[in-house]
């Protein structure tokens, strides 16, 4: 798994549609930010509490650049991303993940194929500062909701 110190892996992900390549290596260069990872959007731990605890949090716009990231296609992370914050007003970006390349990069991939279809993301939020990983906050379980919730990450 990556850890403090490490770089951000060089893996395009998609934005809003497939051919709208993101390279989050490039898009935080020497800046600063959160990378928040989730099994599956529109699942309920996801959509009910996880992402809207960084969308309600007072902190995250100060926190530099904010990116959501699953392992699904760009039109469903285009529509979760509208459906959570209609006006995107947090700025949190979401970002598509479709092949599991940049998961697999972070060593955050889980067996996941029985229950979800394919593999999946562990549930994690990464804090970058300088364009490096500063800290990786993973759940132990993969899927449950504690060392990576926003009140957690952000204070």
């Amino acid at each position: 798994m990556v850890a403090s110190g490490d770089s951000i892996p060089s893996v395009d992900l998609f934005e809003k549609e497939p051919g709208n390549k993101v390279n989050l290596a490039q898009e935080f260069g020497s800046g600063n930010g959160l990378i928040i990872g989730v099994p599956a959007a529109f699942s309920p731990t996801c959509s009910d509490s996880h992402i809207p605890g960084y969308i309600e949090h007072a902190k995250t716009k100060g926190a530099g650049k904010v990116f959501v990231v699953a392992v699904n296609d760009a039109f469903v992370m285009n529509a979760w991303g509208k459906q959570l914050d209609k006006e995107g007003a947090s700025g949190i970006r979401f970002l598509a993940d479709p092949s599991g390349a940049f998961t697999r990069a972070l060593d955050m991939e889980f067996e996941s194929a029985g229950l979800l279809g394919n593999n999946r993301s562990k549930r994690y939020a990464i804090v970058v500062e300088g364009g490096k990983i500063k800290s990786v906050h993973a759940e132990p379980d993969a899927v449950g909701l504690s060392v990576s919730a926003a009140d957690k990450v952000l204070g």
